[in-house]
Order: structure tokens, then C-alpha cells, then sequence
């Protein structure tokens, strides 16, 4: 399949704008399982023929991970560097698919010059389907049982916990909730800087506990809407030798495997 991808670039030298900007995450361009993601989420703008556009090479980590692990340094060179380049591009409004890059850009860039209008893939492609632009149906999924793994940095800290689920409901899927869910979501122990380093001593790593949770709904599917959460449920399957029966899939993936 042949994706149309801009760059903001190269919409600026044919003296186009992009209706939103993308920031792909390190993830989403790095990580080999997140990519798949990055290309879902772009099926589905292509499919739409929104005028979209990527930084490309001149996207930087937001700095996230250096913040939380008290990096505060690295954090403030990498702000200032992609704030620079956002300001320069006079960018209004980003669309993202993780939510650490959702809530650094989000809540921590206008402290340091950088406001920007900033939405989570799940919020904007629910806007979508309710606007009619989206039409989905239910696909591979219909009828299934999904369960679904809120994000920290969605759920608790920024309140979204609808827009997941009406994700869910539009494939005509049975979203089966795990016991600890929305407010009292159990974070899947990537959080922090923790996703980088192993874990402290203790009984049981936070990834199995959590996975235990999902196993227990007897979902096939389990969805995911960051790409940390991606990772640690994953393994968490795989701890638990189920990647045969039991697969994580983020938001995207589920809708664009539905057009």
C-alpha cells in the first residue's frame, strides 16, 4: 500500500498548510510494533484525504523520559529545540498517538513559549466518526470481546476515558471492562522512565499484574492507545504464553482494519 506522507517542509515551500500536524513520537518511528501503528493512523487520514503533514527529521523526543527520570536538562534543550521548530512553522494544531507526547506538548511546552492546540488519536478519530466523516464497520471485530488497558497519561492525568471506548463500541465490539479501569486504571509499569530500566525488587513485575487483569475479562483482543502500554502488554502476554490466542492492538489498528 502507498501512503501519502508530507512534510511540513515541504508544505511550506509549495505554500500549503496541513489541516493538522502529526508528531509521529519516537515510538511511532522507531519501534519496530509501533510503526505499525504510525502506518494504521495514516491509512486512516489517507483514506479520508486529510491534509496532514509530519515534521519528519526535524522532530525531536519531546523529552518526556529525560523529565520523569529527572533529566530536567535534557528536557528543557529538547522542548526549546522542537518549540523552535513548531513556532517556526507556526503550527496551530497536533495530533498524536502517544499520550506522553500528548501531555508534554500539551501541558508542559506552554510554560516554556509553546501552545498548541493538542489532541490524542483516539479523541480525534472518535471526532470523526461522530462528525460521519469515519464510517466504520465492525470488521474482524465484530461481536468480539475487547478489553481495554487505559494509558496514565490519558485516563488519570488528562481525563479521557470515553473516547477509547466509543472506539471500541463503534466496531460493534463487546468492550468487557478489567476490574481496574477509568479512574482507578492500574498504570502497566512503563510510567516514569521505569519503561527504560528493570524494575525494583519485589513480588510481582507491574506488567503481569496487569495482564492478569486483561486475561481474566477472556478477551482475545487487547487495546491499547500508547505506545509504552503497547510494549509492556505485549510481554506480558508473551510471559504468559498466550501471543497465540491473545493480541494487543492499539485504536488505530482496530479502525483501520475496519475501512
Amino acid at each position: 500500500m502507498d501512503y501519502k506522507v508530507a512534510t511540513m517542509a515541504d508544505m511550506m515551500a509549495n505554500g500549503q498548510e496541513p489541516e493538522i500536524l502529526f508528531w509521529v513520537g519516537c515510538a511511532g518511528s522507531f519501534d519496530d510494533r509501533y510503526k505499525k501503528v504510525t502506518r494504521a493512523f495514516v491509512k486512516i487520514l489517507n483514506h479520508l484525504d486529510i491534509k496532514f503533514a509530519v515534521l519528519g527529521t526535524e522532530e525531536a523526543c519531546t523529552g518526556d523520559p529525560a523529565r520523569r527520570a529527572g533529566n530536567e536538562f535534557t528536557f528543557q534543550m529538547l522542548a526549546q529545540q522542537n518549540i523552535q521548530v513548531l513556532n517556526g512553522y507556526g503550527v496551530k494544531k497536533i495530533v498524536t498517538a502517544c499520550p506522553h507526547c500528548f501531555n508534554t506538548l500539551k501541558n508542559e511546552y506552554p510554560e516554556l513559549g509553546g501552545t498548541y492546540d493538542v489532541i490524542h488519536h483516539s479523541t480525534y478519530l472518535q471526532e470523526l466518526i461522530n462528525s460521519g466523516k469515519l464510517k466504520v464497520e465492525g470488521g474482524s471485530f465484530k461481536g468480539q470481546k475487547i478489553t481495554y488497558h487505559d494509558s496514565c497519561y490519558l485516563g488519570r492525568a488528562n481525563d479521557i476515558y470515553e473516547a477509547p471506548r466509543e472506539l471500541i463500541k463503534a466496531l460493534d465490539a463487546e468492550l468487557v471492562e478489567m476490574k481496574k479501569c477509568k479512574t482507578n486504571g492500574l498504570c502497566c509499569g512503563a510510567g516514569g522512565g521505569q519503561m527504560f530500566k528493570e524494575p525494583e525488587k519485589g513480588t510481582k513485575d507491574v506488567n503481569i499484574e496487569r495482564i492478569e487483569d486483561a486475561l481474566s475479562t477472556g478477551s482475545k483482543a487487547i487495546a491499547v492507545a500508547c505506545p509504552f502500554c503497547m510494549v509492556m502488554m505485549s510481554d506480558g502476554v508473551k510471559n504468559k504464553e498466550k501471543e497465540h490466542e491473545v493480541k494487543v492492538y492499539d485504536l488505530a489498528e482496530l479502525l483501520a482494519e475496519s475501512l
